[in-house]
């Protein structure tokens, strides 16, 4: 609750929303649902895989270089493009399974089924994903949301490490091993079928 609904909130409500909000902690990990996610502390930004709450630090400014630039070279490529297909940037909301257990905020992803946005948040896997990963998120990004991206269908996946200086492509719609480039030069968009190339040089 922000501080201005606090003040505009009789306060056996924002007593009320208190309590709540200490009762999440009392879960354990693996037990929380949607309505836990969207009902946590607006000054923590979190994940929910599999019912299990992972914390979001602030990122760095590497890692906004890195999204924001693959991110305006998608959105203008679609932009002259045309089409359905739509690119969005985090933090945006993204209800990957059926279940209410999962909701987790890619750095930037291309949806192309316009079903699949809602006010909400977007329902189902988007067409592409590129997480940018950092120390704490390394293991994340990497395993846990490797797995369940590929699960839901996403059919493209790009790791950008800023750190190693390194972009790891997993093309899951091809079933092919996944490639690894360096920071330099020009990488194809397997959704577009290499008709757009993201310029890593123009990375900060």
């Amino acid at each position: 609750m922000s501080e201005y609904e606090k003040k505009n909130v009789p306060a056996d409500r924002v007593e009320e929303a208190a309590r709540y909000q200490a009762s999440l902690r009392l879960k354990k990990q693996g037990e929380y649902t949607l309505e836990d996610y969207y009902a946590w502390t607006e000054d923590q930004r979190i994940e929910l895989i599999d019912g299990i709450i992972y914390d979001m630090g602030a990122p760095s400014i590497r890692h906004q270089d890195g999204a924001g630039e693959i991110y305006v070279q998608l959105k203008n490529y679609i932009k002259k493009k045309g089409g359905p297909c739509r690119a969005f940037i985090s933090p945006i909301n993204v209800q990957l399974d059926c279940d209410d257990k999962t909701m987790v905020q890619p750095d930037v992803l291309i949806v192309c089924d316009p079903s699949k946005l809602t006010d909400k948040c977007i329902v189902g896997a988007p067409d592409f994903i590129l997480e940018v990963m950092s120390r704490s998120s390394h293991v994340r990004d990497m395993v846990v949301k490797l797995q369940k991206y590929k699960a839901a269908g996403v059919k493209e996946y790009w790791l950008l490490d800023p750190a190693k200086e390194k972009l790891i492509v997993y093309e899951f719609a091809k079933g092919t091993e996944p490639v690894l480039y360096g920071m330099t030069g020009k990488v194809p968009v397997g959704i577009y079928q290499g008709d757009l190339e993201i310029d890593l040089d123009e990375i900060p």
